[in-house]
């Protein structure tokens, strides 16, 4: 049973992640951690971190992470599954449609509205994930700021948009920064 959960789960969200793997976060979220209870926010942040971090994309890496998490390697099958093959179908129909009407302003005008709603979700994403990280929660509360992941998010922040380096050497700086500071005794 628990298996077809997991794919009716991640079917929905391989459905209406429009956008990309971004735009899954947030329903990736609502299924697992507000819907099942399968995980608690803070293994949701670690989910979206590993996911991010990880060769390939992100809402297939949170798909086979949460079906290991769950019910090990056939649930990861079970999960990946659901994720990929709304996308495998809708690609196919999408790109005969495509071909056929790409000239068409209404196929146009359709493909500029989604964007505002994209970039949205994405957003939405962002957010939920830096009140986590800051705040232990999407709730804002003051008392429970937590400086180091402030610090280190502004940090990060300024220098992807002051000097473009690789995110990845941000993301391992970052991570060699926290581990130096966890090993000093400091976080």
């Amino acid at each position: 049973m628990i298996l077809l959960e997991l794919f009716l789960s991640f079917l929905q969200i391989g459905l209406f992640s429009i956008g990309g793997g971004y735009a899954a976060i947030p329903l990736i979220q609502y299924q697992t951690v507000t819907l099942h209870g399968w995980l608690t926010a803070a293994q949701f942040l670690d989910l979206a971190t590993i996911a991010e971090m990880t060769p390939g994309p992100i809402a297939i890496n949170g798909a086979t992470f949460v079906g290991l998490q769950i019910a090990g390697i056939p649930g990861a099958v079970a999960a990946t599954l659901g994720c990929i093959f709304p996308s495998l179908i809708l690609v196919s129909i999408l790109a005969w449609v495509y071909r056929k009407y790409r000239s068409l302003p209404l196929l146009q005008s359709v493909l500029s509205s989604l964007r505002p709603a994209v970039v949205a979700l994405i957003a939405s994403a962002g957010l939920n994930m830096l009140l986590q990280v800051i705040f232990g929660s999407t709730a804002l509360r003051l008392s429970r700021v937590n400086v180091t992941g402030a610090a280190l998010f502004l940090a990060a922040l300024l220098v992807l948009r002051r000097f473009k380096p690789s995110p990845i050497l941000v993301m391992a700086d970052c991570g060699l920064l926290t581990l130096l500071l966890g090993l000093l005794g400091i976080v």
